[in-house]
């Protein structure tokens, strides 16, 4: 491994609370100026993770280095060059916009003014509302202010955990909009998230499921390598449908997307003539109204396979 050529690095990474197991032995390795992604759902270890990386919490074994600083050697040196956004928001809600900004960059011993333009781009959207109190904030101003107290020390490198969680699609699409701009001036940005369009906005992602790592790779590449036939299946019973077609006989996997279900299969049939198979399985369970067509994976498709393979 050479770490010169990477941000973070981790190897064999555990980390266990009473009888479960959030980490189970995971490495990983992150690049420079790289927007990493770190997908899967509630539990997958995203958070502990992230906690060890920052030095709040230690592992129970395994090697760690975040720029080449030991995250127990060295946390001052860390917390000085990471700026971390945790998924709950966790600024002083009885104090304004203003002050908490003054009161971050004064732990960093730092002012607002020094480090304005670090920020300008974020902080302008809610500036004028910079005497409000950040517990009478939008959910979308709360969340460009946690992002403003993250960088006001000037971090090298900036972990998001989860950010746009409980964010209307604007601003979810504005804050991502944000993060590219800020990876353009050279930080190393890394984020968890359980939005699948998220992760494709990605450079790299790292799809997590109960404390393992199942794949690393770019969003594109993920998708190449999917090599399976995938059917978008409708029926006026949809529920019904999903239970029916798990008993296909050639079915490997059913799971419901929206209006439709993403139907994986294991035969040697060409697309048209699978297309009749399905639509006369479902006739013959009573299905009316069908609706079956062959579609290209998604990164939830891809997702959802590596997991139930696991």
């Amino acid at each position: 491994m050479v770490e010169n050529n990477y941000c973070i690095t981790g190897k064999g990474i555990t980390k266990k609370f009473k009888n479960s197991v959030a980490l189970n032995e995971i490495s990983f390795q992150i690049k420079h100026n790289e927007l990493f992604g770190f997908i899967g759902a509630d539990g997958a270890g995203k958070t502990t993770l992230f906690r060890i990386i920052i030095s709040l919490m230690l592992a129970d074994s395994g090697e760690l280095k975040v720029n080449g600083f030991d995250p127990v050697k060295e946390y001052r040196q860390i917390r000085n060059i990471v700026g971390y956004m945790p998924g709950k928001f966790s600024l002083y809600q009885d104090l304004s916009i203003e002050e908490n900004l003054n009161f971050f960059a004064t732990i960093f011993e730092t002012t607002l003014e020094e480090n304005y333009s670090l920020i300008k781009n974020i902080y302008f959207q809610i500036e004028p509302f910079k005497n409000r109190r950040a517990g009478n904030l939008s959910g979308g101003m709360k969340q460009k202010l946690a992002l403003c107290c993250a960088l006001i020390h000037k971090p090298k490198i900036l972990i998001l955990d989860e950010p746009t969680t409980g964010v209307d699609p604007v601003s979810r699409k504005e804050f991502w909009e944000i993060l590219g701009q800020l990876k353009k001036e050279g930080l190393t940005i890394i984020v968890s998230t359980p939005y699948m369009d998220e992760a494709a906005l990605c450079d790299r992602i790292s799809f997590m499921d109960k404390g393992k790592i199942l794949t690393v790779d770019t969003p594109s590449e993920l998708i190449n390598k999917f090599n399976k036939k995938i059917f978008a299946v409708k029926t006026k019973q949809q529920f019904k449908a999903i239970n029916d077609l798990k008993k296909y006989k050639f079915s490997e996997s059913v799971n419901l997307f929206g209006e439709y279900a993403h139907l994986i299969t294991n035969s040697n049939f060409q697309m048209r003539d699978e297309i009749k198979e399905i639509e006369k399985f479902l006739i013959e369970n009573k299905h009316s109204e069908i609706d079956v067509k062959p579609i290209n994976p998604t990164i939830e498709d891809c997702f959802m396979e590596l997991a139930e393979n696991e």
